[in-house]
């Protein structure tokens, strides 16, 4: 696993909430591999594993219509780098972390 490859698990809000999370998170990842899917599914997913930038990019994201859940998963760097990012573009709340061997994952609620 590279030190960016990140997967990206959102629900609540609608598509465009999920994309608007997207795109603050490809100022430091780069553009996403997967795209949150329009249909109407009820969780989306985004996955990163390109070579992004290191934190420095421009991390923009718009609004959000509705609170949205987000998981991310990946390397401790690539989830710490994610959850930065993403408290610094939207009001978030952490609700929790989970460890694994060479994995981690982090849940935040991200408010509109």
């Amino acid at each position: 696993m590279t030190d960016t490859q990140l997967t990206v698990t959102l629900s609540g809000g609608d598509v465009d909430d999920a994309r608007a999370v997207v795109r603050a998170l490809e100022g430091t990842f780069g553009t996403a591999d997967q795209q949150p899917s329009e249909d109407g599914a009820t969780v989306r997913v985004a996955t990163f594993s390109g070579e992004g930038g290191e934190g420095a990019g421009d991390t923009e994201g718009g609004t959000l219509s509705a609170p949205v859940r987000v998981t991310v998963q990946g390397t401790p760097q690539a989830v710490r780098r994610a959850s930065d990012t993403l408290a610094r573009v939207f009001p978030a709340r952490d609700e929790g972390a989970a460890s694994g061997d060479q994995e981690q994952e982090r849940q935040l609620l991200l408010q509109p």
